[in-house]
């Protein structure tokens, strides 16, 4: 009988030693479930933030392909801006030679080029003054006029898709 206590108690030591074994087990799994959603969270979140960082600098190499030909452009202006003057001065009767009108064959197809850019002029003259668009140097008294509208334009102004790279230097009514 002393055997069969003694079995009794292996069992019974054993049976508590795998209860507690699965208590720990328990325990352990419900550790890696925590740890399992924190890490499946996290990963979430820096997925979230690489596919938000991928989609800004798609958006911002775009802009730059967009406005990469600004400074190239900016530079052509002043040789518009001479061809515009040298037309100004000219005749009616100095336009019907040859070399004046090669030369502004030359001016029409700079302004092809441009416009294929997508360069645009900025509209002035009898328009109202617009900061966005326009820079002042001189307003001058007209009472015919209503205040703010644009009299003469010194220099044209131009838009690259949009965004200005150029503002137009005009007079205004005060």
């Amino acid at each position: 009988m002393a055997e069969k206590a003694n079995k009794e108690e292996q069992i019974e030591s054993e049976m508590e030693k795998e209860s507690e074994s699965v208590e720990d087990m328990q325990k352990e799994l419900q550790e890696c479930q925590k740890q399992k959603d924190e890490y499946l969270a996290g990963w979430q979140r820096a997925r979230a933030d690489f596919l938000n960082y991928k989609k800004e600098e798609a958006e911002h190499v775009s802009d730059l392909l967009k406005y990469s030909s600004e400074n190239f452009i900016s530079g052509l202006l002043p040789i518009l801006d001479s061809f515009a003057m040298a037309e100004k001065i000219l005749s009616a009767e100095a336009k019907k030679d040859g070399n004046i009108q090669g030369m502004l064959q030359i001016k029409n197809q700079l302004l092809d080029f441009l416009k294929k850019q997508d360069v645009e002029e900025i509209k002035s003259i009898g328009e109202k003054f617009n900061p966005n668009f326009h820079e002042v140097v001189e307003e001058m008294e007209i009472e015919s006029e209503e205040p703010g509208i644009i009299i003469e334009e010194l220099q044209k102004g131009y838009t690259l898709q949009g965004r200005v790279i150029r503002p137009a230097t005009v007079k205004i009514v005060k």
